[in-house]
């Protein structure tokens, strides 16, 4: 399985107005090309910061799909009133306690690993680190993108609410310095969000 991520960093005011856009226009269509298996979006509200994740059965599908997916990103992006730029993954793991509900928030952590440690840092995450994630107050989903080539990670784990993750901001905090410490991982930057779009039909990738 693999993601397309398109991250925007738009004006806060015009955010309600790209998330229905997001819901109403791009996902019908790009639910629609082969291959798709869903798509999610999550929002900051203060910052304006977007970013809408569509998942792929394979890096084949996900290639095949960029051209026509181009232009949507471009308005979507002039919508928001910001520059998109675009990443692209591997999903290494996911996993759901529950399904979300509204008003569930997600916390997006980024890291670096040399290439060579890639799977050296999954596996610590699998097996480590993610038995102690379930145990958080409210925990929902948590899932795990890659960049073999570019060493890069994407960690995402969603809560109940934004009272149950403000709640674990000091047991993750914990969980990180442990995964730095087991694998050497550079943690690039820590952002929260709202989850505004939540369909990725995505299997158990444990």
């Amino acid at each position: 399985m693999h993601a397309r991520s398109t991250t925007v960093m738009g004006r806060p005011g015009m955010i309600e107005t790209g998330i229905a856009h997001v819901q109403d226009v791009v996902m019908p269509q790009v639910r629609a090309m082969d291959g798709c298996v869903g798509l999610s979006m999550v929002a900051d509200r203060v910052t304006g910061r977007c970013i809408v994740t569509t998942a792929w059965r394979d890096d084949a599908a996900m290639r095949a799909t960029a051209d026509s997916v181009a232009p949507m990103r471009q308005q979507a992006a002039d919508l928001l009133g910001g520059a998109a730029t675009v990443d692209e993954w591997e999903i290494a793991y996911l996993h759901r306690d529950h399904r979300v509900a509204d008003g569930c928030c997600a916390r997006v952590t980024w890291t670096e690993v040399a290439p060579a440690n890639v799977d050296t840092m999954v596996d610590a995450f699998r097996m480590g680190i993610m038995p102690r994630v379930e145990q958080l107050e409210g925990f929902c989903s948590a899932s795990l993108f890659v960049d073999r080539a570019g060493g890069r990670s994407c960690l995402t784990a969603t809560y109940d609410s934004p009272e149950a993750m403000m709640s674990t901001r000091n047991a993750a905090m914990g969980l990180r310095a442990d995964l730095v410490q087991q694998t050497g991982i550079k943690i690039t930057e820590i952002g929260e969000f709202s989850l505004a779009i939540a369909h990725l039909d995505v299997p158990e990738l444990v």
